[in-house]
């Protein structure tokens, strides 16, 4: 059951009483008090996991770019990359938008993954170009260009659909680890890792069940 709350929680549009007058119509009886509570201790194991399970999967071309999310009234900055083929990289909440920030998003990107990419496709921001080098490498090659970095900003709308019902976050601590968890299920259930790759209906829902099981015993051994 807490499993099933934690997952809904963070995978769904519901907020934090509308999970809970869900289960109290199952027989289960508790407060949207406790569903934060559960998301606050479980969410940060079930992302720990998942980005165990895909090191070393993500590309070696990354486009890298950041969002806004408002955190008890004010706007801190999402940093987010996707490989070529629009599967999850990394993400990172910052309170700043600067080249320390840039550069710790790459310095924990490179960490998640287990390698440094080839190639980086950044806006035109100006912490980009020293932030790359410095982080990962004067030998990877860094390119500027609102276009083709389009990707990476049409793939923000997961986060932002997502975040849009919440009203925003009282926490930094509660926003980056929400998001945090919240990139990882979704590239977890995400069922297409190559671009112009397709399934059909009855294949996704195979392996979303499929999935769904394999992540309840993994949350099942080690909480």
């Amino acid at each position: 059951m807490v499993f099933l709350v934690v997952l809904w929680r963070l995978r769904y549009k519901l907020s934090l009483r509308d999970i809970a007058e869900m289960f109290l119509e199952r027989g289960f009886v508790f407060t949207h008090e406790t569903v934060r509570d559960w998301e606050a201790r479980f969410a940060p194991l079930m992302a720990d996991q998942l980005r165990t399970k895909r090191r070393g999967q993500a590309g070696r071309s990354w486009y890298v770019d950041e969002t806004y999310i408002r955190v008890h009234g004010k706007w801190c900055y999402l940093y987010r990359a996707i490989d070529h083929n629009g599967n999850l990289v990394d993400s990172r909440l910052s309170e700043k938008r600067d080249m320390e920030a840039a550069k710790q998003f790459f310095t924990q990107a490179v960490a998640v993954v287990g390698h440094a990419p080839e190639q980086v496709t950044t806006d035109g921001h100006r912490s980009y170009p020293r932030a790359v080098h410095e982080a990962i490498g004067k030998e990877v090659m860094h390119r500027t260009n609102v276009y083709l970095n389009n990707r990476i900003e049409q793939d923000h709308r997961g986060i932002k659909q997502r975040y849009y019902p919440m009203h925003g976050f009282g926490y930094v601590a509660s926003a980056a680890r929400f998001c945090r968890a919240f990139d990882e299920l979704r590239q977890y259930f995400r069922f297409c890792f190559r671009e112009r790759e397709t399934r059909s209906l009855a294949q996704r829902r195979l392996l979303f069940c499929e999935r769904l099981v394999a992540l309840q015993e993994l949350m099942t051994a080690i909480s």
